[in-house]
């Protein structure tokens, strides 16, 4: 029989968990590279920029324009991995808690 006390303490479980891992991501860091190396940026789970350096060669004002695509790119880049990285770390910490539904796509739940 359907225990519905039972499921609605499972789910509540899931949302603690879930709410843990999003508060979480911002332990999780990832970085990015543009031109070389030249320009590094690094973001944290939540996608925010917590560093940002460059070379010292690159402050020449006739390469603003460059500098300013340089971080951008940098930034993109870091971006993408820590996107990667915070979606493995929700998966981990809701492992075996939510059921594995084909086309039950949850991703949505973790940009916290």
């Amino acid at each position: 029989m359907f225990d519905m006390m039972k499921m609605m303490g499972k789910m509540k479980e899931v949302q603690a968990k879930i709410k843990e891992a999003q508060d979480n991501l911002v332990n999780i860091k990832a970085s990015g590279e543009a031109g070389g190396g030249m320009v590094t940026a690094t973001v944290n789970g939540k996608k925010e920029v917590i560093d940002l350096s460059f070379d010292d060669t690159l402050l020449k004002p006739e390469d603003k324009e460059m500098l300013q695509d340089l971080i951008v790119a940098a930034i993109n880049k870091a971006n993408a991995e820590v996107e990667v990285l915070a979606k493995e770390e929700m998966k981990k910490s809701t492992e075996g808690m939510i059921p594995n539904i084909p086309g039950l796509d949850l991703g949505g739940m973790f940009n916290g």
